[in-house]
């Protein structure tokens, strides 16, 4: 840990000129103190690193230390640049060491791909925090404390114990074997077994953590793609699935299917509008994604879907007869 941090301390001065202690412990989140002593190690260790008296002053090396990675072509660092984008870093509570790892990536590239590499990762965005209509993306808020000690037993192979709180249940201690990790869309999730069956766990639900010391019985490989895909089949197939028939404008269809888990059939009405099956979560789900269409999309079926949806409009419509009080 001490050397990782050390080779750190030399690439953010390299990167960054002169920076003072404070500066260098916020960015590899230790004391100044710490930050300090690694600085006198390094000098003793023959690292060419000084100090700047004054008001402006701080730590610098001397010109000309460096190293150099070859055979690294434009594209290559261009990729690893938009990796450590933004985004990249709330992958799994790996924010730091990715971020270590792209000071190191950065310092070793040859100078002749360092500018134009980081000057065309500037010209490419991925998942921004809001989109063209400035909704703001929720991210989950997981600490890292957590996530890392799920992290650890997923990939050192050792069972979990997880104070886990479930949707509208009373939060309880399971102990899991994990699998895996997988993330979509800022939403990440733990593919895990419980007394030999599937299980998948939502982080943002996970409380507290525990890597344990037993060995996680679990099979020596795992295709983890495969994995997701049979347990979202499973989940869009089973449960309390509402089916709806609804019309909806065209302009609408997309953003429809979108927040549906899937469309069975659709066809187009004689005024163009589309008609379409489509199945949802629950009926808490059916409800919320037709009112947000508003008077672009009517529910068909059933008609206890119709009968929400009224009495919603009948309460909204009501609250707003009457002139609001001063």
């Amino acid at each position: 840990m001490r050397a990782d941090r050390l080779v750190s301390l030399v690439l953010l001065l390299r990167q960054r000129g002169r920076l003072p202690a404070a500066t260098l412990a916020r960015e590899l989140e230790v004391s100044t103190r710490t930050v300090l002593r690694d600085i006198e190690a390094l000098s003793a260790a023959g690292v060419p690193i000084y100090a700047e008296r004054g008001r402006h002053g701080g730590f610098a090396l001397l010109p000309g230390f460096q190293t150099e990675l070859t055979g690294l072509n434009h594209d290559e660092a261009l990729a690893l640049l938009i990796v450590g984008s933004r985004r990249g870093k709330q992958a799994f509570g790996l924010g730091s060491a990715l971020a270590s790892a792209m000071r190191k990536v950065f310092d070793a590239l040859p100078e002749s791909h360092r500018d134009t590499a980081t000057g065309a990762a500037r010209r490419l965005l991925v998942d921004p925090e809001t989109d063209l209509l400035s909704r703001r993306l929720t991210t989950e808020e997981i600490p890292d404390a957590i996530l890392s000690e799920i992290r650890r037993a997923v990939l050192g192979g050792h069972k979990l114990r997880i104070h886990y709180e479930a949707a509208g249940q009373t939060p309880q201690w399971r102990t899991v074997d994990p699998i895996g990790l997988v993330t979509v869309r800022d939403q990440g999730y733990l593919l895990a077994m419980k007394s030999g069956a599937d299980r998948t766990y939502r982080l943002s639900r996970v409380l507290a953590a525990e890597e344990l010391t037993e060995p996680a019985q679990r099979p020596d490989r795992v295709d983890l793609d495969r994995a997701w895909q049979e347990r979202s089949t499973r989940f869009r197939t089973g449960g309390d699935l509402v089916t709806v028939l609804v019309r909806v404008h065209p302009r609408r269809r997309d953003e429809l299917a979108r927040t549906a888990l899937a469309v069975h059939a659709e066809e187009v009405d004689a005024d163009d509008w589309l008609r379409l099956e489509v199945t949802f979560q629950d009926s808490r789900h059916a409800e919320w994604a037709l009112w947000q269409l508003g008077t672009n999309a009517e529910a068909l079926a059933p008609q206890w879907l119709r009968t929400a949806l009224r009495e919603r409009a009948t309460a909204v419509a009501t609250c707003y007869e009457a002139s609001p009080e001063s």
